[in-house]
């Protein structure tokens, strides 16, 4: 939590005005047992109605004071924390940008969005109730207790006594729960991933008709989150029945003992009322503070969680601000240098001694079976991972060596997955180059083979976008997600099966259209399709991670076995028509 305090140097005004009206606040509250014993001792043993009536507009002013000053200690308290957590967050989401997709895998998208949401404002809520309440229930318990000893040392000694029990109940509890929010973070850290992934993959669920298993799944997993929650909630639920007894068996002794004095003469009724009202005021203090400390212990929890994010540090460095010197125009626009790659925590390596020099303006064709290694190795070249093994160089210089930021401006990449944003077309195109006109944004659309049907959009190139593109058909999206890498014109082209929804028709246009292109930009395709790859300069058959084969169509038909397999399961109804 320590950590996550320099974020509040921006409101120290704040952090400092909330607890002090607060204190003021607290200070008039401690006077209003003491006027009221006045009005019983004088203004009522004596039957002075007008020093009655001035002490009760006394206690109206004391009211109203201590009201503007709550107000004014919220306001302060709410700015601080609003504004606390605010930058907190863009902190964290600014981290969890820099972080590579190793870190991203191993943490997971759902422990990532619970740190963002839930834990934050968990956070927010803890460092709220600090500022209004940490210092002002303290001052009151103290408070009051100091008070006592001015009105009767004897009858205060109960509150000596009272005060450090209900520590050791309220600190001994708050020590207890700790741990156990914790855990329970860690619980919805688990519901919140599979409601994630249920709702990300609701056709495929009903498509095979899981909902019944994953609705157990899920009553599973909610129900050790329940089972948890209470189980903490009972020992949290502890505090208030056992501070009660407490405060109440002090009241007890107190008012037996205030009853003697009385009786006796040490002190007064008035005063015994004041005894009776500062015990009372511990009593609503406590309650508070247990509540506070339930809010403090749940926040300490959380904070920790997102301090432990904001405390990993990427595996992937930047190669440096300034950009390596430029090679000879003779270097390989790719090479790939006995190239290894292992994911953390992997037990074997996803790709072994790949070597293969791509040049500038080729076509590069890379095929191969599920889980050979294709998309492991095009996600070298932008530097989505780092290398275990060899070097991957673009034009002849080690990508490690060059600024992250320059590398993926040289390459364009379209994922297997097409992902479009909220927004427009228009927009969704703009992230390939924000400065691009509307002539080359047509441009793109052509040579990605769907300036067809968004010219019969009404809005043409300001037709609405739903999140993730839901609005569109699976083909529609790819091409949109080409021309948008095409839109940046990258050194380097990589389609990561990005044109599996396509017809056949319309992939050979999209391949003719991108090698008719007047700059000859290197161009990977990753594709399961024969027909995809094999007009390409070089083809690269992957099987288990390792370069199967590399060559040309006819080369490969006659020395990679893997290959001829791949085209004979695709063509082989043709060779039996021939």
């Amino acid at each position: 939590m320590r950590k996550l305090l320099i974020y509040m140097k921006d409101y120290k005004k704040e952090s400092v005005l909330a607890p002090l009206f607060k204190l003021l606040e607290a200070s008039f509250e401690l006077l209003v047992p003491l006027v009221m014993a006045r009005i019983i001792d004088r203004g009522i043993g004596n039957g002075d109605r007008h020093y009655v009536i001035i002490m009760c507009l006394l206690m109206v002013s004391l009211g109203i004071i201590g009201l503007v000053c709550s107000a004014t200690a919220q306001y302060f308290a709410a700015k601080a924390a609003v504004g606390f957590s605010t930058k907190l967050r863009h902190v964290l989401f600014s981290h969890i940008q820099g972080l590579s997709f190793t870190e991203m895998d191993t943490m997971g998208t759902s422990t990532l969005i619970t740190r963002m949401t839930s834990d934050i404002n968990q956070v927010q809520n803890g460092v709220n109730m600090v500022l209004r309440l940490f210092l002002r229930s303290p001052c009151i318990v103290f408070g009051a207790m100091i008070m006592a000893f001015t009105i009767d040392v004897k009858a205060a000694l109960i509150f000596v006594v009272t005060i450090p029990l209900l520590s050791v109940v309220v600190f001994g509890i708050m020590l207890i729960t700790i741990p156990l929010y914790k855990k329970t973070q860690a619980a919805l850290d688990r519901v919140l991933g599979i409601t994630r992934e249920n709702l990300t993959g609701v056709r495929v669920i009903r498509a095979f008709n899981k909902e019944e298993e994953e609705k157990e799944r899920f009553q599973e997993s909610n129900d050790t989150l329940t089972a948890m929650q209470k189980h903490v909630g009972k020992i949290s639920g502890l505090m208030n029945p056992m501070t009660y007894v407490i405060i109440n068996g002090a009241l007890v002794v107190l008012l037996w003992t205030g009853a003697i004095r009385v009786d006796t003469g040490y002190i007064t009724q008035g005063q015994l009322i004041a005894l009776v009202n500062y015990m009372s005021q511990i009593l609503v203090e406590l309650i508070k503070l247990a509540n506070l400390i339930i809010t403090i212990t749940k926040a300490l929890a959380c904070a920790n969680r997102v301090e432990s994010v904001l405390e990993i540090q990427s595996s992937m460095q930047d190669g440096g601000k300034k950009s390596p010197a430029e090679t000879k125009e003779s270097c390989a626009a790719v090479e790939f240098c006995h190239v290894g790659l292992t994911y953390k925590n992997a037990g074997e390596e996803s790709l072994t001694d790949i070597n293969f020099k791509a040049g500038k303006g080729q076509t590069i064709g890379i095929i191969g079976g599920t889980g050979s290694g294709k998309s492991s190795l095009v996600h070298l070249i932008p530097r989505f991972y780092d290398v275990t093994a060899g070097e991957v160089r673009v034009n002849g210089v080690d990508v490690r060596n060059y600024p992250i930021h320059e590398l993926r401006q040289k390459v364009g990449m379209v994922l297997q997955k097409a992902s479009l944003f909220k927004g427009t077309i228009r927009e969704n195109l703009l992230w390939g180059n924000r400065g691009a006109s509307d002539e080359e944004l047509w441009r793109a659309l052509e040579i990605s083979q769907a300036k067809e049907f968004v010219e019969k959009k009404e809005d043409g190139l300001d037709t609405e976008v739903v999140q993730g593109g839901k609005n569109l058909s699976g083909g529609q999206k790819q091409r949109l997600t080409i021309a948008r890498a095409l839109v940046k014109n990258p050194e380097i082209l990589i389609l990561d099966d990005s044109a599996s929804a396509l017809d056949f028709a319309t992939d050979a246009r999209l391949r003719r259209a991108i090698g008719n292109l007047k700059d000859k930009m290197t161009v990977f395709i990753v594709s399961q399709r024969a027909s995809s790859v094999m007009y390409s300069d070089l083809i690269l058959v992957m099987e288990d991670g390792h370069l199967a084969g590399a060559g040309s169509h006819g080369e490969l038909l006659k020395t990679c076995s893997v290959y001829r397999e791949i085209y004979g399961s695709q063509f082989e109804h043709r060779e039996e028509e021939a």
